[in-house]
């Protein structure tokens, strides 16, 4: 019994409405090994919360009082490195996405797919994957249709990629380090470095969420 409660997976549900959080803690702890291990109302309060608990995820909403949920995720690695962190919010846009993941977020839900998405949401970024809801991929895949129109450079060079250089973006946005990426291409890390900046720099992108979005667009992340 004692080894069961060292197992369990400890949660942190962030929102400043009590019924979402009870729906949400509901949901979660329908798993038998997952725990909701507090609630925070307020943007201050999940900050102190995750410091003082260090859970393992922090579900996080975006919209919250005295602290929004953004500002909070671009904390709460500071006070808590070892928690995942899963934003999930109202906002459907492109801008609100992007903000998350450059705070740190490992994951991102519509609250109207909460239901649907939560689980697999939580337990993808316990596996040390990303995860985006079907919305949040339709947001992408739309920015890009919106793009299409219009043979930029980008584009062009989006398809001068190697096999090799796809698996390093999608091992590399599944939340993957440099040195796991290359143990599980059996390369070298400095090889692993040389394709990244390759990446970056034939894609012509300048932030790890833009490479995430790549990810996404291109299918090479399940959303």
């Amino acid at each position: 019994m004692k080894g069961e409660v060292k197992t369990r997976v400890r949660i942190l549900v962030a929102d400043d409405h009590g019924v979402v959080r009870r729906g949400v803690k509901e949901l979660l702890e329908s798993q038998p090994a997952w725990q909701v291990c507090a609630e925070a109302a307020s943007g201050r309060e999940a900050l102190k919360q995750a410091e003082q608990l260090q859970p393992d995820v922090v579900v996080l909403d975006v919209s919250m009082p005295e602290m929004n949920g953004l500002a909070v995720a671009r904390e709460i690695h500071s006070v808590s490195p070892k928690s995942k962190l899963l934003v999930f919010s109202m906002h459907e846009s492109e801008e609100v996405v992007r903000e998350a993941l450059d705070a740190g977020a490992c994951g991102y839900v519509c609250k109207s797919d909460l239901d649907r998405d939560l689980l697999a949401a939580v337990a993808a970024v316990l596996s040390n994957k990303r995860f985006f809801g079907a919305k949040v991929t339709e947001i992408a895949v739309q920015e890009y249709l919106n793009d299409s129109g219009r043979p930029t450079a980008k584009r062009r060079n989006r398809e001068l990629l190697t096999a090799r250089q796809h698996d390093v973006v999608r091992l590399l946005a599944e939340g993957k380090g440099n040195k796991e990426v290359a143990a599980a291409l059996g390369i070298s890390v400095k090889t692993v470095e040389t394709h990244r900046s390759a990446i970056m720099r034939r894609l012509e992108l300048h932030s790890f969420s833009e490479l995430v979005r790549y990810a996404v667009r291109n299918h090479l992340v399940e959303a």
